[in-house]
């Protein structure tokens, strides 16, 4: 091979590596292209996304205020209960010491 084959060899090489890389550039470039339609899509797609954080977000909120006064009522609950049933205890013990109270007086 002589110096003007070598050099023809060597142009034939790099113009058709310079071929393949320009197609696959263009392909590349075809397949990840992004239109403008997509773009709005997209854009509506993160405003729904948005709204529905921020919907989810009150929720949690209405959720955690809902909890708060629902532990809130329970705890008020429970008191009440316990002062209804220490007074109930106190009111039957009180019975028990008026029945043993009149058995006693009957039975003089």
């Amino acid at each position: 091979m002589n110096r003007t084959e070598f050099i023809i060899a060597t142009a034939v090489i790099l113009f058709v590596a310079f071929v393949l890389g320009w197609f696959a550039s263009w392909l590349v470039n075809r397949f990840t292209r992004v239109t403008k339609a997509e773009i709005g899509e997209l854009d509506k797609m993160a405003q729904a996304l948005h709204e529905a954080e921020e919907t989810r977000d009150q929720a949690i909120t209405y959720l955690q205020q809902r909890e708060a006064e629902i532990t809130n009522q329970l705890s008020q609950t429970e008191a009440e209960l316990r002062a209804a049933m220490d007074g109930l205890r106190e009111a039957r013990h009180e019975a028990e010491e008026l029945r043993g109270y009149i058995e006693r007086k009957d039975g003089k």
